[in-house]
């Protein structure tokens, strides 16, 4: 055969190969289920992809579950979880022992857990905020990196003292009247009555974080905010207030029988209740409560909600295997329940 012969042929064997090898790329990828626009993203999610794999039916399904003690602590968000969850994580499994910690000196909160967890006093901590550039800094500069694992989803309430007549807010009018530009609940449609705001610290907890962060705009809170310690005293003056507001986690408000949560709207009328319609009047409490609007906040239609994230420390030791198995647990089918009876809305 002639070279002039030759060429043509190994031109059409290459092509041949090229399509064979492609074809058979598209049909692994087809059948696999592979997407190559997630391929960037397995790194940053390495963590949260474990553990989903390793979550199963129940607490017990769970492996590398480590055994020993472990000190945890953070948001005070998590409280409910807290409270009515870790207690059946314990039952089932009596080989990973938890022990809730509330550092001397510092105000409990997402920040403070972090911190804790950071200097080396928290196995793993609780957070109803994301880990800031901050805090992942100071954690390389021990030596270690921080991941955080989302196991639930959060919404913010907006309460009121029970008789104050109006029909809702926007986030924009939450803004203003906590920046000081609105101080009149007249000026958006209440009655002529002064607006007493109250709120934690910015310190305090991720809450205040996410308020500054993503409502006020990074803006300061306005002179007129009075600032309390915890919730349960805010909800106390909220209901001796007539013109008084506060914002707290959904689970923390909406039930309560003392105040009043505020439906919320993107647009002005256009307003989300926090709470399954119809709403429960304060004189009805505590034999009935308002329940939360989970399918609200599970669709988006609410304005205001988040992530809780277990933040582990990426240390390779049992810190590390503790904070994972912890998020594996609330990972589950029967976490994920548990986490809905709570009033969080499961992630999964």
């Amino acid at each position: 055969m002639s070279q002039k012969n030759e060429i043509p042929i190994l031109v059409l064997s290459l092509l041949i190969t090229i399509g064979l090898i492609g074809g058979g790329f598209w049909w692994f990828t087809r059948k696999s289920g592979l997407n190559l626009n997630q391929i960037s993203s397995v790194k940053t999610n390495t963590s949260q992809r474990i553990s989903a794999q390793s979550s199963g039916k129940n607490f017990a399904s769970v492996q590398n579950v480590p055994t020993g003690l472990f000190s945890y602590g953070g948001s005070t968000s998590w409280a409910p979880i807290r409270l009515q969850i870790d207690s059946e994580i314990q039952a089932a499994r009596p080989e990973f022992r938890l022990r809730y910690l509330q550092t001397s000196g510092e105000t409990p909160g997402s920040g403070a857990g972090i911190k804790s967890l950071i200097d080396g006093q928290l196995a793993f901590a609780q957070s109803s905020r994301p880990v800031s550039d901050q805090e992942l800094s100071r954690a390389q500069q021990r030596g270690f990196s921080l991941n955080q694992i989302p196991i639930a989803i959060d919404a913010l309430a907006v309460a009121v003292n029970p008789n104050l007549k109006i029909p809702g807010l926007t986030v924009d009018q939450i803004k203003s009247i906590y920046t000081g530009k609105i101080n009149n609940w007249s000026q958006v449609g209440g009655p002529n009555l002064p607006i007493k705001p109250y709120s934690r610290r910015i310190i305090d907890g991720g809450t205040v974080e996410l308020v500054v962060q993503d409502i006020l705009g990074g803006q300061p809170f306005g002179s007129q905010v009075e600032f309390v310690s915890t919730t349960t005293q805010a909800l106390q003056k909220l209901a001796g207030s007539p013109g008084g507001i506060y914002y707290a986690s959904a689970p923390e408000v909406v039930p309560q029988c003392s105040v009043r949560a505020l439906p919320l709207g993107r647009t002005q009328g256009q307003y989300v209740a926090p709470y399954q319609e119809p709403f429960v009047l304060p004189s009805k409490c505590p034999d009935k409560r308002n329940k939360l609007n989970i399918e609200a906040f599970q669709s988006g239609k609410y304005p205001i909600t988040r992530n809780l994230f277990v933040v582990v420390k990426q240390n390779g030791q049992t810190e590390q295997q503790a904070g994972v198995a912890y998020s594996n647990l609330l990972l589950t089918e029967q976490g994920q329940e548990l986490i809905n009876q709570t009033g969080f809305v499961k992630i999964r």
